[in-house]
């Protein structure tokens, strides 16, 4: 299912050009974040919020539904080696998560990305990416987990993307921490492969076979 961002929503279909090449990496790599996050470090999980919700005008694109739709929302953080690296939110409609979505409200600790990965009734769109201001929902999540030691907007740049199983969305927007970076360059990346077409970018070796880290 194709999806467009909505008008001055300031969400992208590509990574900015002045991106360099490990944020977009990790702005469009495929697949379940998490494992990706576990070859740098161990991951720990925390849920941050996780309740019923309204959904918010700027993110109605992302559901195709009218705002203040009742959703239900998740709000988690995550951490390599104890350092603050990834917050993530994930929404869908409030029925849905009694239905097919359901998964969600059980997690727990456990990452979305158990329920996501290995079924073949779910798909999902392209990545879309920005960096964050202060008025956009996602900085709200932030300031809640962070709260005034929260980092400025400019300095976050996130990710988002829909799944659907059965025609029914879920968006899943994850924001990197200013502090991941230098986490991520403890990876090694080819620089000869296009970081924006995902499907053809080549796997970081994990810090223990390091030969070449690119500048950030």
């Amino acid at each position: 299912m194709k999806l467009h961002p909505a008008d001055r929503s300031g969400w992208q279909t590509t990574a900015a050009p002045s991106f360099t090449h490990i944020q977009k990496y990790w702005l469009t790599r495929p697949e379940a974040l998490t494992a990706g996050l576990r070859q740098i470090g161990q991951v720990r999980l925390q849920v941050v919020r996780e309740q019923a919700d309204s959904l918010n005008p700027a993110e109605a694109w992302l559901l195709g539904l009218p705002p203040k739709s009742p959703i239900w929302m998740r709000e988690i953080m995550m951490s390599i080696d104890g350092i603050d690296s990834v917050v993530a939110r994930s929404f869908t409609l409030l029925g849905a998560s009694h239905s097919w979505w359901q998964g969600m409200r059980r997690l727990s600790t456990r990452p979305l990305a158990d329920m996501l990965y290995g079924n073949p009734q779910i798909t999902r769109s392209g990545f879309f990416s920005r960096r964050l201001d202060s008025q956009q929902p996602f900085y709200a999540t932030i300031k809640r987990t962070f709260g005034r030691q929260a980092p400025p907007a400019e300095a976050l740049l996130a990710r988002c993307s829909v799944f659907w199983r059965s025609c029914r969305p879920l968006v899943v927007a994850e924001c990197f921490l200013p502090d991941f970076w230098p986490l991520a360059a403890k990876l090694t990346y080819d620089p000869t492969i296009p970081s924006s077409h995902p499907s053809h970018a080549s796997q970081p070796k994990g810090p223990h076979d390091r030969d070449r880290v690119p500048p950030l």
